[in-house]
């Protein structure tokens, strides 16, 4: 096969991805809307999950990108007990593939703008994320120490982008002090996850890279007695040289944003 053919079957691949990834989204979160009065919340929950496995299989079968996890006893350690989890970001990828992974009930802490995009957006509110509002500043931090808290106490795991944003390949960005803020107050375990997701879907690619994405779940830090700022420093360290190997093991290029 010559190259312009593979070129012109990996994008016809990567656009039957895309149309399978949207079109699976509104008739799930359209079923979410129409059940949501009517079922408990763990039978929701298990919708969801169904769609996270679907689209994952989709991205296997059809653009040859599949994932690979270790360190998942360290999930168990904690398991039955609330606990934060820290993850780098690089990708639309970790926001599917995290929620079959991680323990429930999971809350997870978004972008508050993420709720008003169709169908996605309103089924993600059925589940009361943590949706910050990052022009507001303390009210914000305010918001995610109470709910978190809250949430913490009934056994969630609270989800956390610590980076704020999708980072490329390569690039570190600092982390946002809010996470380890509520685990020096709640005492809970953090858990760090890092993954080189981006290396094979980049930010506003359409192309995914076919391999496998390696995600590597590391031991919980143990949160009590220490600062904000100490905490955050151990999880930082961990991930940030967790990620760079990845990458570097995956030989992946910085992609341009």
């Amino acid at each position: 096969m010559s190259g312009w053919q593979t070129s012109a079957l990996d994008t016809a691949r990567a656009l039957s991805f895309a149309a399978f990834l949207w079109l699976s989204a509104v008739i799930y979160s359209t079923l979410l809307l129409i059940l949501f009065p009517l079922l408990p919340r763990q039978h929701l929950q298990r919708l969801v999950l169904q769609w996270e496995h679907a689209v994952l299989w989709a991205l296997r079968r059809l653009c040859g990108l599949g994932y690979r996890v270790t360190g998942l006893e360290h999930l168990q350690a904690c398991h039955g007990q609330g606990q934060i989890i820290f993850s780098n970001h690089q990708s639309a990828w970790e926001t599917i593939a995290l929620g079959p992974l991680l323990p429930t009930p999971q809350t997870w802490v978004t972008k508050r703008e993420l709720l008003l995009v169709p169908f996605f957006g309103w089924a993600l509110a059925l589940f009361r994320p943590i949706a910050i509002d990052r022009s507001a500043g303390r009210r914000a931090m305010r918001q995610l120490l109470t709910v978190g808290a809250e949430r913490l106490a009934l056994g969630h795991s609270i989800v956390i982008f610590p980076e704020g944003t999708r980072v490329t390949p390569g690039k570190l960005k600092r982390f946002g002090i809010g996470g380890a803020l509520l685990a020096a107050r709640t005492g809970v375990p953090v858990v760090p996850i890092a993954h080189n997701a981006g290396c094979f879907w980049g930010r506003n690619q359409l192309r995914k890279r076919p391999g496998i994405i390696d995600v590597v779940i590391g031991p919980p830090i143990e949160t009590k007695g220490l600062s904000a700022s100490a905490i955050n420093a151990l999880a930082e360290d961990w991930i940030s040289a967790a990620v760079t190997a990845l990458v570097q093991k995956t030989d992946c290029m910085p992609a341009s944003d």
